[in-house]
């Protein structure tokens, strides 16, 4: 279900809008196809699959989400190759040797919509979960990009359904040690914080601009020359762990968890699902109770959260991109 995260922290005083207020609003903005000449399209799809409408599923308390994408991408070469067969052509029926960046930029207009048509399609879904218990807001995308996507399209569907008093508030969440630093520190001394292990792939990399690097595949990180490599100024970047034997991944610099696995000892044990059942509530139960558990110990790990005051970074909404912000 999560294959990522990047995690959000919510106002205390936010409460969900009634189930079917949410599951209405969210039906307005429902995920539709591209049309011929449009780039991308974005939209909520139902969490369980397309054999479901439900686009609004509530499991244990734990509300899930999903906004589905489609994109039709053009690559940059065919579009200038394109417009460059548009401006000799241009050339040729005017006699004019200079070709205005008016003109050019209507060329390339045109061009694009030439090609759309014939792109292919490409689709994605981004899973979104919020846990109005403790107040965390988790998307499931290793990128600020993405996930300042789909925390925007949520903040607009809660504010069309009516009346509506309470604005959702998501404030990236930040920690007084930065990723990057806390991975320097535990790979130098060889000691992993707390319920957590290191695992076996790093990457290092010099922050100057030849930004060389050095990474670790399936490696043992118990050597002296990661410590070295630290030692000379390499900052490392990705870090993969595991957490209580339970959940391994990916930590990197942005502090953001990529590669997100449970391990056979969360599974073992978990009934096979029934034949009328999709799995999709006890996939849901589990990881959100692992996730709710591992998200304190990690935060814990990096020195603790920074209060709200401190972190003096503005609450996410439509108006500011989440990409703009430091985030756990």
């Amino acid at each position: 279900m999560f294959k990522a995260a990047s995690f959000f922290r919510i106002a205390d005083d936010f409460t969900l809008p009634p189930l079917d207020a949410l599951e209405e609003a969210l039906q307005t903005s429902r995920f539709l196809p591209c049309g011929a000449t449009q780039a991308e399209s974005s939209g909520w799809v139902a969490p369980r699959g397309n054999k479901s409408t439900v686009l609004a599923e509530s499991v244990g308390q734990q509300l899930i989400l999903r906004l589905g994408t489609e994109r039709r991408p053009l690559p940059a070469s065919a579009i200038k190759d394109a417009v460059e067969q548009r401006i000799e052509q241009y050339k040729q029926e005017t006699g004019h040797e200079r070709v205005g960046s008016k003109i050019k930029k209507e060329f390339k207009e045109e061009v694009i919509l030439d090609l759309l048509p014939r792109a292919f399609v490409k689709r994605s879904a981004t899973t979104l979960w919020i846990d109005p218990v403790n107040k965390f807001l988790v998307v499931d995308s290793g990128s600020l990009t993405g996930a300042d996507k789909v925390v925007s399209q949520l903040i607009e569907a809660l504010s069309e359904i009516p009346g509506s008093t309470t604005g959702l508030m998501a404030r990236p969440v930040q920690t007084t040690m930065a990723a990057a630093t806390a991975m320097a520190h535990w790979l130098s001394s060889r000691e992993a914080p707390v319920n957590f292990t290191i695992d076996r792939d790093c990457e290092l990399k010099m922050p100057d601009d030849q930004k060389s690097t050095v990474r670790y595949s399936r490696h043992t990180l118990e050597i002296d020359e990661v410590a070295e490599h630290i030692a000379a100024g390499k900052v490392p970047t990705q870090l993969a762990m595991t957490w209580n034997d339970r959940i391994s991944f990916v930590l990197t610099d942005a502090a953001q968890v990529r590669k997100l696995k449970l391990l056979d000892v969360v599974l073992d044990g978990v009934q096979d699902k029934g034949k009328d059942d999709d799995g999709f509530d006890a996939d849901a139960a589990i990881l959100t109770g692992e996730l709710t558990a591992l998200i304190p110990d990690l935060l814990e790990a990096l020195g603790g959260e920074m209060s709200a005051d401190a972190a003096a970074a503005p609450a996410l909404n439509v108006e500011k991109p989440v990409a703009e912000l430091a985030t756990i």
